[in-house]
């Protein structure tokens, strides 16, 4: 049975299934692709909340039982999968309910993988422009939204994969619970990866493993075509520097309107504008 489940709750487009692998690399240690455990766990937490059944019962008794049935259902879950000590779950979630884990796996361990925005949304932009065959419904030419770059900037902001991936991320912030994540820049891994790897297992708490990064083998796989054009989770095989070429993508009105709404980024995590 893992010793200890870990969680990667990271920005899209910002390495998060890179890193995943990469911690695949170590024999010990179990990584998944994007999960549904998230939307698993708090469905049932929505439905202990309501079901009137828990709410006729001794409630400290209820909560108690429903702390045990959260746990051993996560873990149960991966000692049918994995016989290894650790498991890294991803899902893009776990950052804003890191109370709601240590409600019943105390001192949770939560990875977030962060990124130039600008660079995230390039990436968004770019894989809208180089799929023309595919109707993604964003530009809607009746109302005008989504039409030009700088209006995607807006239809992105308020819609999956970034809106709300953006929404959790600020209020980790805003309610402290970030001091309780690691946060890790995508920029510095592909710069610096041993120090970057170093970092995590500090923060793991875990014995460290020498990662090759010239040689990264997939070992999540997922089938994107259920998450559309936006859903790429093929790794390359070697971790190198990425030149940033976001203000060539998206021009300087649109990085601009980036630089205005998120201001809280590149103030909390040091990006220069």
């Amino acid at each position: 049975m893992p010793k200890k489940i870990f969680y990667n709750s990271s920005l899209p487009r910002a390495g998060s299934t890179l890193i995943q692998n990469i911690l695949g690399q170590n024999p010990d240690i179990h990584t998944t692709p994007t999960s549904g455990m998230f939307e698993m766990m708090t469905t049932c937490r929505t439905l202990f909340s309501n079901g009137i059944e828990w709410k006729a019962q001794d409630s400290k008794v209820m909560e108690q039982g429903f702390k045990g049935f959260l746990k051993d259902g996560l873990y149960g879950f991966y000692n049918n999968i994995t016989d290894k000590p650790y498991v890294v779950e991803k899902s893009r979630g776990w950052g804003m309910e890191r109370e709601f884990i240590n409600a019943y796996d105390p001192d949770p361990k939560i990875i977030c993988m962060i990124r130039d925005i600008r660079a995230v949304y390039a990436s968004l932009e770019k894989k809208y422009r180089n799929n023309p065959l595919v109707e993604t419904n964003i530009a809607n030419w009746g109302d005008l939204t989504g039409t030009t770059t700088d209006k995607r900037m807006i239809v992105w902001s308020n819609n999956p994969p970034i809106g709300p991936a953006m929404d959790r991320l600020y209020q980790v912030l805003v309610a402290g619970t970030h001091q309780h994540i690691l946060f890790v820049k995508f920029e510095e891994l592909c710069l610096n990866p041993d120090a970057q790897m170093k970092r995590i297992y500090e923060y793991l708490e875990i014995p460290y493993f020498k990662h090759d990064f010239k040689n990264i083998d997939q070992v999540t796989h997922e089938d994107d075509k259920w998450y559309g054009i936006f859903g790429d989770h093929i790794i390359r095989g070697e971790l190198r520097p990425v030149k940033d070429d976001f203000r060539e993508v998206l021009g300087p009105n649109a990085c601009r309107i980036l630089e205005d709404n998120y201001r809280w980024f590149f103030n909390d995590f040091g990006y220069k504008i």
